[in-house]
């Protein structure tokens, strides 16, 4: 079997699944966040973990993971997104997640690591061709935008 031979669509429909799930996912934490257990709430949660500056840090991390989402779904700003929300997943193994070891059933790093390396991967890869910047990638001075 030889992988040369596939479709050129292969890549930017692997990328807009990628994108879209993986926007999804952060939209649904964002507004969690928000709206489930309120901006306060989360703080009280950060600052129980030791995570500095928790009402600023949980702020910051919803309103990421919200922008974010949204911005990975659409397909705008995606690159950003991708850095931002990495170094989010990052922030969340360090102080929340990798003491628990590996596995997240017992509260480990498991599902923010797949989520930091999805958004790297997005920050890599760019939109794809099925976004709304994803015409602007190639143009010069736009490229932000992707």
């Amino acid at each position: 079997m030889s992988y040369s031979n596939t479709s050129s669509l292969s890549a930017p429909l692997g990328l807009l699944l990628l994108r879209v799930g993986l926007g999804v996912v952060f939209l649904m934490h964002g507004l969690q966040k928000i709206n489930e257990w309120t901006i306060d709430g989360t703080a009280s949660n950060f600052q129980q973990m030791g995570i500095p500056s928790p009402e600023i840090a949980a702020t910051m991390a919803a309103y990421a993971e919200l922008a974010g989402g949204i911005a990975l779904i659409v397909g705008l700003l995606s690159r950003i997104a991708g850095l931002v929300l990495a170094v989010d997943m990052f922030g969340a193994i360090y102080f929340a997640h990798g003491s628990h070891g590996f596995f997240s059933s017992g509260g480990g790093y498991e599902f923010p690591l797949v989520l930091a390396l999805a958004s790297l991967a997005v920050f890599l890869l760019g939109p794809g061709r099925f976004a709304i910047a994803g015409g602007l990638e190639n143009r010069r001075g736009w490229g932000i935008f992707a």
